[in-house]
């Protein structure tokens, strides 16, 4: 991963993503289905990235504005979702991530989440990043599946105008036809020649965007195998989706992970995250 643009660090908590530092993980459902459930899962993914000496970013969504058709279910909406996600981060001590769509929700979420992620059909709306990077909260920023890396430059620039230097860079994908997607890991290391930290969305890699007519599907199988590629690579984060039960989910159920890969997972990309942070970036053979 040849880069000689001087990386960034961008810390959240007691979590510090960067291109150079050891990994940390973003997990968490794909939608606020209840507090209940939210609770559940965050206990779990929590335990599991402790044991496996991983920093922990919790990740769900209180509205997927998003759907394929309006038979989607959304989520539990923002008053409710942004209280469980501060639940969340107080029980755990785990830094919490949500998406926002407009400007509006964008200060609404600032007040209460760590991480404002901006979805990656949104990912050029100037307002949105403004508004986003106004709040000082760290933003994610996912790269469009319309969008060649290089162009995330310019997305970045946006945020960082306001004075916000706590940018993430999300690869999700790039649009290959009709419903399907593919990963070109050659956009990992050239969005880090912008310097910010760079994350891999290993599950949101292998949806098949409408491919179940009123739904998008996926195939889950081939995550892992995304997510390891993207250690070998480098990167400063792995984004994961997980569920105790994907296949009863309300959204991206083919796509989410169960949360039995989770443990088992961690161990293969801390191993290859270790080889491939060994290596200086600007280092070539």
């Amino acid at each position: 991963m040849a880069v000689a643009t001087p990386q960034k660090a961008v810390t959240v908590g007691s979590v510090t993503f960067a291109n150079t530092a050891p990994f940390a993980l973003i997990a968490g459902p794909c939608q606020i289905e209840s507090r209940e459930h939210a609770l559940k899962i965050a206990a779990f993914l929590a335990e599991t990235a402790k044991a496996a000496g991983v920093p922990f970013v919790f990740k769900a969504s209180y509205d997927k504005a998003n759907r394929t058709s309006l038979k989607g279910v959304r989520g539990v909406g923002i008053e409710a979702g942004l209280a469980i996600l501060a639940e969340i981060r107080d029980t755990f001590g785990c830094p919490v991530l949500t998406d926002v769509h407009d400007v509006e929700q964008t200060r609404r979420a600032g007040e209460v989440v760590d991480i404002l992620q901006i979805p990656a059909f949104l990912c050029r709306q100037t307002d949105l990043l403004i508004a986003a990077g106004e709040t000082g909260k760290a933003v994610n920023v996912k790269k469009g599946q319309f969008l060649a890396p290089w162009d995330m430059q310019n997305v970045a620039d946006k945020v960082a105008s306001t004075g916000n230097e706590r940018i993430l860079l999300t690869d999700r994908g790039t649009s290959f036809g009709y419903g399907a997607l593919i990963t070109d890991f050659r956009g990992l290391p050239t969005m880090a020649e912008t310097g910010w930290p760079v994350v891999f969305d290993a599950t949101h890699s292998v949806q098949e965007p409408g491919g179940r007519g009123s739904s998008s599907g996926g195939k889950r199988v081939f995550a892992p195998a995304l997510a390891r590629a993207a250690m070998a690579v480098g990167c400063a984060a792995v984004f994961v989706e997980a569920h105790d039960d994907p296949d009863r989910a309300p959204s991206d159920g083919p796509n989410m992970l169960p949360l039995a890969w989770m443990a088992p997972l961690l161990a293969d990309l801390k191993a290859l995250d270790a080889v491939a942070k060994n290596r200086s970036l600007t280092d070539s053979y």
